[in-house]
């Protein structure tokens, strides 16, 4: 057992199979690439398991990645060929995945195991660059369809002593995430405004009125500009659950990603160094 729950994080993830890019797609991301890379310090000790929350895995209940060796999904399109080819080796968790199914029952939310899922980009671009080596038990939660996000938060909650025994909770998708407003000058004041209250959402707040908040994000200042689909924030809401009353801290920001606006990523609770 760790002496000190381990932290849980919600980072954007960036696109596609970026870290096995070159040129002006991996320049695009040379920021986030560093921040990435920072995490396994702010963390502070090597997690036991990893467990991702990835906004490109969505089914009609809860669903735990229980495969014990997760093959690879290539769900990205007009990439090259070698980036069909890439590999993220780390083993799986079907005891865990268990464990994890439980602790959602035992909270009253319907789960259901799958073992025969692989890992999806939202889990092997990052992880590829925050814990390259592939030697630690990584497994997925998948959204639940209707993305509500009040049952992501309660989600989160049922999961939080998981943090105490080692197993480190990643949120992976994006603080905005608008494809048509790339590149238009018109997106980076709405995109600045719903990352200016992500912020004072997810730093200022206690976590009664952080949990309000996100539970009614919609209504944020360009909430609907920077999420039109909200898959990609509802990460953000079980990393937040898992954390319950602990603040969280930014660990990652930039104020053009890829031309077009604010992103962020976020760390709730203390590291455990």
């Amino acid at each position: 057992m760790t002496t000190r729950a381990l932290p849980t994080l919600f980072i954007s993830h960036g696109g596609g199979p970026w870290p096995w890019m070159s040129g002006p797609m991996r320049d695009a991301h040379n920021q986030l690439a560093a921040a990435l890379q920072e995490i396994p310090q702010l963390v502070g000790t090597s997690p036991k398991a990893i467990l991702v929350i990835s906004a490109h895995w969505e089914e009609p209940e809860f669903t735990v990645m229980a495969h014990p060796n997760p093959p690879m999904i290539y769900d990205y399109s007009g990439f090259p060929e070698h980036t069909y080819r890439v590999e993220y080796a780390a083993p799986g968790a079907p005891d865990l995945a268990e464990h994890i199914r439980r602790l959602l029952e035992d909270a009253g939310i319907t789960t259901v195991m799958d073992s025969t899922r692989g890992f999806d980009h939202g889990v092997y671009a990052p992880m590829s660059v925050i814990y390259p080596l592939a030697n630690l038990p990584v497994l997925q939660l998948s959204l639940k369809a209707g993305l509500d996000a009040v049952e992501h938060l309660a989600a989160g909650r049922a999961l939080t002593t998981l943090r105490e025994s080692g197993v480190l909770i990643i949120g992976s998708g994006s603080s905005s995430h608008n494809l048509g407003l790339m590149g238009r000058p018109e997106a980076r004041q709405p995109l600045a405004a719903f990352d200016a209250w992500l912020q004072r959402t997810l730093v200022g707040a206690n976590s009664e009125d952080r949990d309000a908040a996100l539970s009614l994000w919609e209504a944020a200042p360009g909430a609907r500009q920077a999420h039109p689909r909200e898959e990609h924030l509802l990460p953000l809401m079980v990393a937040a659950g898992a954390a319950r009353h602990e603040p969280g801290v930014r660990v990652y920001h930039e104020n053009l990603f890829f031309n077009t606006g604010d992103l962020s990523s976020y760390m709730f609770g203390e590291s455990s160094r």
